[in-house]
């Protein structure tokens, strides 16, 4: 009997002003999931998805960095002397870094004036892919895996060094201040396994970082972008094996910092889980972190994860996140 993941990527918050002091998720009209899923249990959460992931799959943290799991997820090369590094919108101006989650209002001329560019980067044979809002990876032969400052917190500005550098400040320059600044960087070094209890298990999602976890752990992988989309690839996919279903966008709202949107996201998932998966035998709702639609800033914190599994968890008991799969599971 398979089991559905389903990722509910930031759904935990801060309590809203505008909400009246309540969550979203708290006012989100969510009956199928709620009744679906009646054993409700807490874990601990992590800072971002792919360190959630990582342990929740594996039982450890990972040792691959952000942009290496991200080029895994768009198919890249990283293979011999390669370097990955995760490009994010930004405005460098004040000497700050100002991360950008409206990046939609200028990604297309973002994009088009990196690739224009590139050629900076010629004798390093780069390699770029770009995804939401014009983020990207960038792959080339590169000894430089600086450590930098990482979003969604603003950040005084730290120069990149070396040609990767000069890249960066000529797509500012051209872009009157805006690029795509670098950070999780790294080479593909070791990956735990994942827990054999898991089995054969397909990772839908139009995130590289959660599809490249699941690609370094040996899992099938589909990008699509558009969340409805996604539902009729997951239904498929469960007939044949576990699945990892991810709804990115409730954490791409929280970065908005807007609460009207994220309840709008988690009402349409559950309308959409009613839809396609109204007889799902074994279903797990689960958090990785919260993301705040008042600061727009990640919150570590204790997660729920939701189920329609018995197992011998405490209900509303917190089960340390390196033990949710196995005692999940034990039953297959």
């Amino acid at each position: 009997m398979n089991t559905l993941f389903v990722l509910l990527d930031g759904m935990e918050d801060d309590p809203n002003p505008v909400l009246n002091g309540k969550k979203p998720y708290e006012v989100a009209k969510m009956p199928f999931m709620y009744e679906k899923a009646p054993y409700k249990h807490y874990t601990t959460g992590r800072g971002y998805t792919q360190l959630f992931l990582n342990e929740f799959f594996t039982g450890h943290p990972p040792e691959l960095q952000r942009a290496v799991l991200e080029a895994m997820g768009l198919g890249m090369d990283i293979s011999g002397c390669r370097t990955a590094y995760r490009l994010s919108p930004a405005e460098l101006k004040d000497g700050m870094i100002h991360w950008s989650y409206h990046a939609h209002l200028f990604c297309d001329d973002l994009m088009r004036t990196m690739k224009n560019d590139l050629y900076i980067l010629q004798e390093y044979k780069p390699e770029i892919k770009f995804f939401l809002n014009g983020r990207a990876v960038l792959t080339m032969e590169c000894d430089d895996i600086p450590d930098l400052p990482s979003p969604p917190v603003d950040a005084p500005f730290v120069e990149v060094p070396g040609i990767l550098g000069d890249f960066v400040m000529k797509v500012a320059e051209d872009m009157n201040g805006i690029t795509d600044y670098p950070w999780g960087c790294g080479r593909l070094t070791k990956q735990y396994p994942p827990f054999k209890c898991i089995g054969e298990m397909t990772a839908i999602s139009d995130s590289p970082t959660a599809l490249g976890v699941a690609a370094s752990l040996g899992h099938k992988i589909h990008l699509v972008d558009n969340v409805e989309d996604r539902f009729p690839v997951a239904k498929e996919a469960l007939k044949n094996g576990n699945v990892f279903l991810h709804i990115d966008e409730v954490d791409e709202y929280s970065h908005q910092k807007d609460p009207y949107k994220k309840i709008g996201i988690l009402e349409r998932t559950d309308r959409l889980m009613k839809e396609y998966f109204s007889d799902v035998e074994r279903v797990v709702y689960f958090v990785d972190h919260g993301t705040s639609c008042v600061s727009g800033e990640h919150i570590i914190m204790n997660v729920p994860f939701w189920t329609n599994i018995r197992t011998d968890m405490p209900e509303g008991g917190l089960i340390p996140l390196d033990q949710v799969i196995p005692r999940l599971m034990k039953e297959n």
